[in-house]
């Protein structure tokens, strides 16, 4: 008998939602993660603000995690406006209805992990293996076998990779991938401002930087400034009041004079894409299958939905009494994901490229294309497909 039905290897949001998704199938599960268990419960400040998606939100809500999160915790996000270099027209994305309607909401990443750990504290059949890594994996259609860092070894039915856009178990399970490595970083901080935000999202790909600022309240927004890594690197060490000043200077004082309130935070930028989303007797989701470019702030939710989309194919087989590790299961999983990201993948690193180069030719296609995506029917359609992912 094995040790597990499955083995989950990553309990960042994507595996701790698939987990907690699984919760009324009874089903015995390994969760794995390398960080302490003090640190899953009380996850530290990271900086990063998640766009939530309405669907991720009613995601959230089904999982037990949005009623944890507190009121002040959750940022209206009322809408969007794209820049492109000192063109005074702006692409704009509302929501229809007016009034008080909404693109979605912006929630600190801490918030969020903090919410989906405590909802699977406790849950019947998780067993949480923190604090320790994933030395080897190997998986068949016989199952799949987990070497623990520290000496133990697990196995299960299933094994599920959550582990990151570097995914070791990818790896090991020999799925290749895409990986682009932008030789750019991503700095974030928190800072307030004089002029009020609206509730505004507002991004400006300006020649050699992409800024962009997302509203958390009327007068305090993330900052979100992308440059080669050396130029953020440098950036980050200056003190707060040059640091305040500079991002004030970069974003063209359009919100008037800042402070920094928090950060900054670094993060390198990689974009990654698996070949295969399943293998024999295993899956991934969240980042190990696909890592997205930040700048259509969509990676978290669509890592949200790959833990749903699998963990209802599971509960459907196991409500069936069918395997929850068939190969036309893990087919169906592939399949559905590779819909729901492909075209939103492909087209996130095309506009990237678009809008961050700087020939006669890419100037020409941006304000053709900012045109273009004015148009009341072009607006539309990218409008709602913000907000049915």
């Amino acid at each position: 008998m094995r040790d597990f039905d499955i083995i989950v290897v990553g309990a960042g949001p994507a595996g701790l939602g698939f987990a907690r998704a699984l919760e009324p199938t009874g089903l015995r599960i390994a969760l794995i993660e390398r960080q302490a268990e003090a640190e899953l419960a009380s996850p530290p400040v990271d900086g990063r603000e998640i766009a939530l998606t309405h669907r991720s939100v009613a995601t959230l809500e089904r999982l037990g995690a949005w009623d944890r999160i507190a009121p002040e915790g959750v940022s209206a996000l009322r809408g969007a406006r794209v820049y492109n270099g000192r063109s005074p027209l702006a692409l704009g994305f509302d929501p229809e209805g007016g009034g008080d309607a909404r693109l979605g909401c912006l929630v600190s990443n801490h918030l969020i992990r903090q919410s989906l750990f405590e909802t699977i504290e406790g849950q019947p059949g998780v067993t949480l293996f923190a604090g320790t890594g994933v030395d080897h994996v190997h998986a068949e259609r016989a199952g799949a076998t987990v070497a623990l860092a520290d000496g133990r070894t697990l196995t299960a039915t299933l094994l599920v990779a959550a582990d990151s856009r570097f995914s070791m178990v990818r790896d090991q399970l020999g799925i290749p991938a895409e990986i682009n490595r932008l030789g750019k970083s991503m700095l974030v901080a928190r800072v307030s401002h004089a002029l009020p935000n609206n509730g505004i999202a507002s991004e400006w790909f300006d020649y050699g930087q992409t800024i962009a600022m997302l509203p958390l309240g009327e007068r305090r927004s993330s900052a979100v400034l992308t440059l080669p890594s050396e130029a953020i690197e440098r950036i980050a060490a200056y003190p707060p009041e040059l640091l305040a000043a500079e991002i004030e200077r970069r974003f063209d004082q359009r919100l008037g004079a800042m402070q920094l309130v928090s950060g900054p935070h670094v993060y390198p930028l990689a974009t990654t894409y698996a070949r295969h989303f399943a293998s024999d007797s295993a899956a991934l989701i969240g980042d190990a299958a696909v890592g997205m470019h930040p700048v259509t702030a969509h990676g978290f939710n669509l890592g949200l939905q790959s833990g749903a989309t699998l963990a209802h194919l599971i509960r459907v087989a196991v409500a069936r009494h069918r395997p929850i590790a068939s190969p036309l299961l893990l087919r169906r999983y592939e399949a559905r994901h590779r819909i729901a990201t492909r075209a939103l993948y492909s087209g996130t690193n095309l506009l990237v490229r678009l809008y961050t180069a700087e020939h006669r030719g890419a100037r020409f296609a941006r304000r053709t294309g900012l045109a273009a995506a004015r148009m009341a029917p072009v607006n539309t359609a990218i409008t709602r497909m913000l907000l049915r992912h």
